[in-house]
C-alpha cells in the first residue's frame, strides 16, 4: 500500500505516515505526528505535534488537531495528545495537548464519535465508545468514561468527571461531577439527575435485572434524603456484588468536586 497524500497537502518530514493512509487537500502536518494505518485524514486539517493517531480513524474537514493548550500557564513545554484506533472525528473538532500541570497529555480512547465542532481541551482524558455531540465543550482536565454521551452545546467544566454510561441532555453546563449510568440535565447549579439512562443501557445489552437494581440503587442514592454517607452504607449493605453498583458507590466517594443529584 502506498500512502495517498494531495499534492497540496504539506507534511513535515518528521511526521510519520502508516501505509495507506489518505491525507486530503490542503492539510498542514506537523512534526512529531504519528498516524497509523487505515486512516483518513480529510481537506484543510492541520495536526500539529507531539500527537499520535491510531488506526482506522476518520478526520473530516477543518478540525485542528493537537494544537497548543489554551491555558495562560502552558509555557511551550513537551506535551502529547494521543488518539486510539476507530475514531470517527467530524468537521471543525478542535483536541489541545496536555500540559505539565496535568501530566502533559491528552489521551481519547477507541471507537469514539467527536460531532461537529466539539472542543477537548488540555489534558483531558475519553475513555472508549464514548459520544460527544455538536458543539460539546470540554474544558482542561475532564474525565469522560466509557460509553458517556455529552449532548449537542453542553460544556463540561474543568477538572469534572462523567461517569461511564452516562447521559448528559443538550445544552447542559455541567460543574460537578455527572453520575454514571444517570440521565444529567441543566445549567450549572441549576442541573439535576433525572434517572437511568434506561435507553442506553438496553441498546448497549444491559439485562432487565440489570438496569432495575440500578434504578433501586439510584432511589436510594438521590431521592431516600439521605446523607451521602448513609446512602453509600445502605448501597454496600443492599447490593453487595453488584458490579455497576459497586461502579456507582466508587465514582460518587472518589467526587473531589462533589456529584450533582
Amino acid at each position: 500500500m502506498i500512502t495517498m497524500v494531495h499534492p497540496t497537502a504539506q507534511v513535515d518530514p518528521g511526521a510519520r505516515l502508516a501505509p495507506d493512509v489518505e491525507v486530503g487537500p490542503y492539510c498542514v502536518i506537523g512534526d512529531a505526528v504519528t498516524i497509523g494505518s487505515g486512516t483518513e485524514i480529510g481537506p484543510h486539517v492541520v495536526i500539529q505535534g507531539p500527537t499520535e493517531i491510531g488506526s482506522d480513524c476518520r478526520v473530516y474537514s477543518h478540525c485542528s488537531i493537537g494544537s497548543d493548550a489554551q491555558d495562560l500557564k502552558f509555557r511551550g513545554e513537551t506535551a502529547v495528545l494521543r488518539i486510539g484506533n476507530n475514531n470517527l472525528i467530524r468537521e471543525f473538532v478542535t483536541i489541545n495537548r496536555g500540559t505539565s500541570g496535568g501530566g502533559g497529555r491528552t489521551l481519547l480512547g477507541d471507537h469514539n464519535y467527536l460531532m461537529t465542532g466539539v472542543h477537548v481541551a488540555h489534558d483531558c482524558i475519553l475513555g472508549n465508545h464514548i459520544i460527544l455531540a455538536n458543539a460539546a465543550t470540554l474544558a482542561g482536565h475532564v474525565l469522560i468514561q466509557d460509553y458517556a454521551t455529552v449532548g449537542a452545546f453542553s460544556g463540561v467544566h474543568q477538572f469534572c468527571r462523567v461517569g461511564t454510561h452516562a447521559y448528559i441532555g443538550g445544552y447542559s453546563v455541567i460543574t460537578r461531577d455527572a453520575l454514571p449510568f444517570i440521565k444529567t440535565v441543566g445549567n450549572r447549579n441549576d442541573a439535576q439527575t433525572y434517572g437511568i439512562n434506561t435507553l442506553g443501557l438496553e441498546r448497549r445489552n444491559f439485562k432487565k435485572e440489570e438496569v432495575q437494581i440500578l434504578k433501586k440503587a439510584y432511589r436510594i442514592l438521590v431521592q431516600s434524603k439521605l446523607q451521602l454517607r448513609e446512602a453509600l452504607d445502605q448501597l454496600r449493605s443492599s447490593f453487595p456484588g453488584d458490579p455497576h453498583v459497586q461502579e456507582l458507590i466508587r465514582f460518587a466517594s472518589e467526587s473531589d468536586r462533589s456529584f450533582i443529584r
